[in-house]
């Protein structure tokens, strides 16, 4: 077997763990690389069905495109689509210019946090397409995460099924051991667990599988005659495109192979503080 079929066994088997012991999961989506994979590897680990609801934090500020190429697969797909937002900070003025972690705790951890306890506003896509209030608002115990540990810092300190307190917030030091493909998915009442099967997945990884597999990526990753091409996608204020004239898969692994620039390099917030990203996700971010 190759890396990838290692990879995608042990990712298919946290899938099914999770639902067997979750009784309220969905699986977040944000429309990147990574959470495009992890959708293909949901259907493949329940045989073309998502058997739990998709959550996609919608900040207002994201790139166009990612909101027509999210729409148009969950269509395609039959997949059960949730957007939540923090509609109170927008009325309010909550932009970057105020401060890009000041706008992510806002506009994405407390309205995700919001979204998943099931005090926040959030919308349903329905049988015709369209988006209507929901009215199901039911907290999730658990919620399925493409984070990858080479990606960032803070996500190496991460657990396959990594809990939270009442309030969302991540405790590092106190999480649970995991040996052996053993893991802890019993928790104490209140729990909010994050579960992260692509967790040793590499950037690499996940373009070879793309390619490998034919999945349909957003083309924003690759060069469309303009020279440059997106790494990683966020919000359209604080996410930079880079130079790169790649067009396919095969041609971003063979770029990737040489570059020295770190994938997050294009994401304003996280060079706003040194620890940028520990803090928000600390407090509940993705």
């Amino acid at each position: 077997m190759s890396q990838l079929d290692d990879l995608e066994d042990q990712s298919v088997y946290i899938f099914r763990e999770a639902y067997k012991h979750f009784k309220q999961l969905c699986m977040l989506w944000s429309i990147g690389k990574d959470s495009t994979v992890l959708l293909w590897l949901a259907r493949k680990a329940f045989f073309g069905h998502v058997p739990f609801p998709l959550v996609h934090i919608d900040t207002s500020y994201k790139i166009p495109e990612m909101i027509a190429y999210r729409d148009q697969l969950a269509r395609e797909w039959g997949l059960q689509m949730i957007v939540g937002q923090n509609r109170e900070a927008l009325a309010g003025g909550m932009n970057p210019e105020r401060g890009r972690l000041a706008c992510c705790a806002a506009l994405k951890t407390d309205a995700l946090r919001e979204t998943l306890n099931g005090t926040g506003p959030r919308k349903r896509m329905q049988p015709s397409g369209e988006y209507a209030e929901d009215t199901l608002r039911e907290p999730f115990t658990g919620v399925i995460v493409g984070a990858r540990a080479d990606e960032e810092g803070s996500r190496a300190k991460e657990r396959y099924f990594s809990p939270r307190d009442r309030s969302g917030d991540w405790d590092i030091a106190d999480q649970p051991p995991e040996l052996w493909n053993q893991f802890k998915t019993d928790f104490a009442p209140g729990t909010h667990v994050r579960i992260h099967p692509l967790l040793d997945w590499t950037e690499i990884n996940i373009w070879e599988y793309i390619e490998r597999e034919k999945i349909p990526i957003i083309d924003l990753y690759f060069d469309r005659g303009s020279g440059r091409r997106y790494r990683s996608l966020g919000c359209a204020p604080c996410t930079g495109s880079i130079e790169s004239c790649a067009r396919t898969p095969a041609e971003i692994i063979v770029e990737l192979r040489s570059t020295r620039i770190a994938e997050r390099a294009g994401r304003a917030q996280d060079r706003e503080h040194a620890y940028a990203m520990e803090k928000l996700r600390r407090e509940g971010y993705m």
